[in-house]
């Protein structure tokens, strides 16, 4: 865990007058895993919208792997097949799941790896099922998306995103749209992911997750990093004030 998998640096975002983003800095490890923590509205999301282009960065600079974008007013605009290339590397689970309703939970999985990667049937379907069974859901391959549970959406959402083979998942409130009895299926499956050495980089508000599972914290406010360390540092010990306010509001149960 030397090396530097995402390096952001001076990245800034404004929508019309309103700067969400304020000259964010920081890196994740190979292998690491990162909680950005922080109240609604310091801009949690739009990072990680950032980290995989689905929203471009007013200037600074991001990195994954051996992909590097430079933003500004000097910089030229990311073509298309290197956006495609730069997002086949980060796979993105959101709040929503997002499924096909028409194709099977099969199909759902295969869908990229058919389309984008432009992989023969057999070897995307056997992606697939080796993907749904890392997410437990093997024996619902051949279900419809109507017929699952919300946990068990977006552990399909997990998969599909996995299939891809990213070097890292971003993961934006995955269990915020959940009920709280479903909550467990969806971090079981992330901390499996964690322990098997995916880069990672979660946006949550499951503040005893994140403690558990995260290397560092990065707990955001206002559109600035506030506090940046140790996982359990910061959320037994934190430094900033702004900090303790915040986790305050939150019981984490050391693991």
């Amino acid at each position: 865990m030397n090396r530097a998998m995402i390096e952001i640096q001076g990245l800034r975002k404004s929508f019309g007058t309103l700067e969400v983003l304020r000259n964010i800095n920081f890196s994740v490890a190979q292998g690491g895993v990162v909680a950005l923590i922080g109240p609604s509205g310091s801009g949690k999301s739009t990072l990680l919208r950032c980290m995989n282009l689905l929203v471009t960065p007013d200037s600074g600079r991001i990195s994954v792997g051996d992909m590097e974008f430079d933003f500004g007013s000097r910089s030229p605009r990311p073509r298309t097949r290197a956006l495609a290339a730069f997002r086949a590397r980060t796979g993105m689970v959101f709040q929503s799941f997002n499924l096909f309703g028409h194709l099977t939970v099969l199909g759902n999985v295969m869908e990229a790896p058919l389309r984008v990667r432009r992989m023969p049937a057999g070897a995307a379907r056997d992606l697939a099922m080796a993907q749904l069974s890392k997410v437990g859901l093997a024996d619902r391959a051949d279900q419809m998306p109507h017929t699952l549970s919300g946990g068990q959406k977006q552990r399909v959402a997990i998969a599909r995103a996995l299939a891809m083979e990213p070097q890292v998942m971003l993961f934006d409130e995955a269990t915020s749209a959940l009920d709280p009895e479903l909550v467990g299926e969806v971090l079981a499956t992330m901390r499996a992911l964690a322990t098997a050495g995916m880069t990672m980089v979660i946006v949550t508000h499951e503040i005893a997750f994140a403690r558990e599972v995260a290397d560092r914290i990065v707990f955001m406010r206002d559109g600035l990093v506030v506090e940046d360390g140790p996982a359990r540092d910061v959320i037994d010990n934190p430094q900033q004030e702004a900090t303790r306010s915040f986790l305050s509001h939150f019981h984490a149960t050391p693991a």
